[in-house]
């Protein structure tokens, strides 16, 4: 079988693993922690990167230091893995959904700056939604696959309707808009490392920001609200979303071959565009004006989506279709929905995500291009 993303454990993993397991610093404290956190810092250009056990637990402390509340909105694309709106769910907020472009998959800024100027209200430097006079306090694009939207567009819509901004990043760890990187736009960003990342400590997330006082008030939080390095005093209440330091360790290691990661998954994309655009109605993911993607997950629009993924599975391809737009799914089916032809709905019955693994070789991307050419012959 040949898997669509699975970890590159190949540089020293094992070296830094063993340094934990040696010296006993396994658990939620140690060097690697923050040689983990300083890395990340010093690739994205962010001031701070705090740790945390999940791209999950990284979104929702960003939302609740962005002042988000229970019964506020929080403007999220109807495309994005559940995580996001899951996120929003935990801070008793709820999600507004704004349907994606049809191009690029990201959220849709000129319907999202109709929305805001016929729909909402300022008072007090606040916005309020006009029906239901609901606040929404903050906006969540997310990169989905590693593409961004026009980040400078978002930020002056943001800033011109008081709204937070907390980048999902959790896809795109390395990609840039005009050479800025994902995650540091916002008054916080964050990155994920799930198996399937572009890099991965198996689980683990980071949270991203250039406000010092929030820096610290997440890594307070993050570690149980712990006051007193002694005494189990404990000052508010905390999450225990700490990143262990043996998978930081991991994540080190990781950090130093995501350079290279980086240039195989660009290569891998020319590899599927070369070949795969020759096929009538295979439309791949377009890249915004300005964007250096990480080109994390191969993702395209193509015909007979269904049959095609059955088709791949049966030849030992293991391919995917994208995610359930979050309007549809059972919990979030009373969410206010903005879209005019839902394009989010459209995408979801068309595109398939192809093995781009950073250990994929040519022979196997070449693999699954001709049966993908065979299947279109048929």
């Amino acid at each position: 079988m040949i898997p669509l993303s699975v970890p590159n454990l190949a540089g020293n993993e094992w070296e830094y693993i063993k340094d934990c397991l040696d010296t006993n610093w396994v658990s939620s404290v140690g060097s690697y922690v923050n040689r983990f956190e300083q890395a990340l810092a010093d690739f994205t250009g962010a001031k701070y990167a705090i740790a945390t056990s999940n791209g999950t637990s990284a979104l929702h402390i960003g939302l609740q230091l962005s002042g988000v509340k229970q019964g506020d909105l929080v403007i999220v694309p109807n495309i994005t893995f559940v995580a996001t709106a899951n996120a929003v769910k935990y801070t008793g907020a709820s999600p507004l959904l704004i349907d994606i472009d049809t191009d690029t998959w990201q959220i849709d800024l000129d319907l999202l700056e109709k929305f805001l100027r016929n729909n909402t209200q300022i008072i007090n430097g606040e916005t309020y939604h006009l029906d239901n006079q609901k606040r929404i306090k903050a906006i969540m694009p997310v990169h989905v696959l590693g593409n961004m939207c026009d980040m400078e567009r978002l930020m002056e819509i943001a800033n011109r309707f008081h709204l937070q901004v907390i980048e999902d990043s959790t896809e795109a760890l390395g990609s840039t808009f005009k050479g800025k990187h994902a995650g540091t736009f916002g008054l916080f960003g964050t990155s994920s490392f799930n198996g399937n990342k572009i890099i991965t400590t198996g689980g683990g997330g980071m949270i991203l920001t250039n406000d010092e006082t929030l820096a610290k008030r997440a890594k307070h939080i993050t570690t149980t609200a712990k006051a007193d390095a002694y005494e189990y005093f404990h000052d508010e209440v905390g999450y225990n979303y700490r990143l262990v330091n043996i998978l930081a360790a991991m994540g080190v290691a990781q950090m130093e071959q995501l350079p290279a990661f980086l240039i195989r998954k660009k290569a891998i994309a020319d590899l599927y565009n070369a070949e795969l655009l020759k096929i009538e109605g295979i439309i791949p993911q377009k890249i915004t004006d300005g964007v250096q993607a990480n080109h994390w997950l191969y993702t395209v629009k193509a015909p007979r989506q269904k049959e095609l993924l059955k088709f791949l599975g049966e030849n030992g391809i293991q391919a995917r279709p994208f995610w359930v737009p979050m309007n549809r799914l059972p919990f979030m089916s009373e969410e206010l929905y903005i879209t005019e032809n839902d394009v989010a709905g459209n995408i979801y019955g068309q595109c398939v995500s192809l093995p781009c693994s950073t250990n994929i070789t040519d022979e196997e991307v070449k693999v699954v291009i001709e049966l993908i050419k065979d299947f279109y012959a048929r």
